[in-house]
C-alpha cells in the first residue's frame, strides 16, 4: 500500500484553566504564546488515512512537514521505521536533534501508527508489542486546595502545581491538606534566570514534601548542572521535555541526571522514538511521564498508546479543566476512569479529526510577549534575573550555600 498524500491542519487553541501561565498572564498568553495545534493526515492511496500532531513551534512545524511531504509520497505505507529514517536523515542540513524538525517527525510518524493500525485492524498499542495495562494513571495540574478537592470528586489521585515564586507554598499546602493521599508533583518549568545553585537551594526544601518527582528544576541548556542537583538533594527529578529524538534526552538517562524521563509527545520524534528511549529507560531503572504541556487531543491518544505499551510507564500529564474546544475537534475524548485513562481498543489510535470544527479556528500566533509578570518582583526590566536568595521572590529566605 503506497502513501497518496499528506494534508495539515494548524488550528489556534484555548488555553486551560489551571496553570500557572494562563492564570497570571493576559488572556492565558504564556512565553510560548497562546496555544497552536497542528494536526496532519496522512492518506494511502485506498483513501484510508492516519492521524497525528507535531508540536514545538507548531506553525513553523507545519512548515516542515510540507517540505518533508513528498518524501512520504508514493512510499510503503507499512515501512515505518525506514520511512522514519528517511525522514530523519533530510533534516541533516537543518539540525537531526532540533524540536521543530522532531515535532514534524512526531506527526508524520503518529500519523503512519495510526495508518498501519487501521489497514492492519488493530490498535496502535498491539502494533508496540502489546499492553501491560488497561488503563494508564494521570495526573491533574492544580493551583490550590479548592481546585485539588474538585479534581478529587471527578476521580484524580494525583496533582502537579508549579509556578517559582509560589511553587512551594502551594505544594505544602496541599501535602499538608491530602497528606499522602495524593500523589504530588512540582514544575520549576526550568526558567533560564533560575540559577543552577538557587535551583539547589529551592529543591532542598521539597525533599520534606514526598513528591512523585521535581521537574525542570534547572534550565535545559545546564544538563550538566542537572546531575548535580540529583546529587545534591533527595527528590527524584523529572525532565526532557524541550529535548528532540533519543539523542536528545538519553544522555541524561545514562548519565544518571534523572529518574523520570519526560519526551514531548508531540516534538520528540514520533511513537518509535518514544519507544526506543522507554527501552534505553528501563535498562537505567527510569520511568516515563510524557510531557503533554500545550498539547492537543491526538499527542495525548498516542502517549496513551505508547504508555500501554511499555513496563516504565509512570504517569500522563493532562490538564482537569482544559478549553471546552479540545472535545469539539476530536470525534471523541479518551475516556477517563479509575483515576486514568482507558486504552482504546479500535484499530489505529482511536481518534479521528473533526475537520470543519478545526477550521472555526484559524491560526493566528504563537509567540508570547514578555510581560512584568514574567520576571520578579522588583526586577521587570530586560535583564535576566540572578536572586541567589530569593528574598525578593517571596520564597523562604534562605542563607548561602
Amino acid at each position: 500500500m503506497k502513501i497518496a498524500a499528506v494534508e495539515t491542519y494548524l488550528m489556534q487553541a484555548g488555553s486551560p484553566a489551571e496553570t500557572a501561565w494562563s492564570e497570571e498572564s493576559a488572556g492565558g498568553m504564556s512565553l510560548s504564546g497562546t496555544r497552536q495545534w497542528l494536526f496532519v493526515r496522512v492518506i494511502a492511496e485506498d483513501g484510508t488515512y492516519g492521524v497525528g500532531e507535531g508540536s514545538g513551534w507548531p506553525a513553523v512545524v507545519q512548515a516542515a512537514v510540507r517540505d518533508l511531504a513528498p518524501l512520504l509520497v508514493g512510499q510503503d505505507v507499512y515501512n515505518i521505521d525506514r520511512l522514519w529514517s528517511r525522514l530523519h536523515l533530510a533534516q541533516m542540513g537543518h539540525g537531526l536533534t532540533g524540536t521543530v524538525g522532531g515535532g514534524a517527525l512526531s506527526a508524520l510518524d503518529m500519523a503512519l501508527w495510526d495508518l498501519n493500525g487501521k489497514l492492519l485492524g488493530v490498535p496502535v498499542w498491539r502494533l508496540l508489542g502489546g499492553k501491560f495495562r488497561d488503563v494508564v494513571p494521570a495526573y491533574a495540574h492544580t493551583s490550590s486546595v479548592e481546585t485539588t478537592k474538585r479534581l478529587i470528586d471527578r476521580g484524580y489521585r494525583a496533582f502537579k502545581t508549579g509556578g517559582v515564586s509560589s511553587a512551594l507554598d502551594k505544594a505544602t499546602a496541599l501535602r499538608a491538606a491530602f497528606g499522602n493521599e495524593i500523589d504530588l508533583m512540582v514544575d520549576l518549568h526550568g526558567p533560564p534566570w533560575l540559577t543552577p545553585a538557587d535551583a539547589r537551594r529551592m529543591s532542598r526544601e521539597f525533599e520534606p514534601l514526598n513528591l512523585l518527582f521535581l521537574e525542570e528544576p534547572v534550565a535545559p541548556e545546564h544538563p550538566n548542572e542537572l546531575l548535580r542537583l540529583r546529587d545534591a538533594c533527595h527528590v527524584p527529578v523529572a525532565a526532557g521535555e524541550r529535548t528532540a529524538k533519543i539523542w536528545g534526552l538519553a544522555p541524561l538517562i545514562t548519565s544518571g541526571a534523572i529518574d523520570v524521563a519526560q519526551p514531548d509527545t508531540g516534538r520528540f520524534g514520533g511513537i518509535g522514538q518514544m519507544k526506543k528511549l522507554a527501552a534505553i529507560a528501563e535498562a537505567f531503572g527510569v520511568t516515563i511521564a510524557p510531557h503533554a504541556g500545550t498539547l492537543g487531543p491526538v499527542a495525548e491518544f498516542a502517549a496513551i498508546h505508547l504508555m500501554a505499551a511499555i513496563p516504565n510507564a509512570l504517569i500522563l500529564e493532562r490538564f482537569g479543566s482544559d478549553w471546552p474546544g479540545r472535545e469539539r475537534v476530536i470525534s471523541a475524548p479518551p475516556v477517563f476512569r479509575d483515576g486514568g485513562l482507558e486504552v482504546p481498543d479500535v484499530p489505529g489510535l482511536g481518534v479521528d479529526l473533526v475537520l470543519d470544527e478545526i477550521a472555526k479556528y484559524p491560526a493566528q500566533r504563537n509567540t508570547g510577549i514578555p510581560n512584568d509578570a514574567h520576571y520578579a518582583p522588583g526586577t521587570a526590566n530586560e535583564h535576566l534575573y540572578i536572586q541567589p536568595r530569593f528574598n525578593a521572590t517571596g520564597l523562604r529566605a534562605r542563607t548561602a550555600e
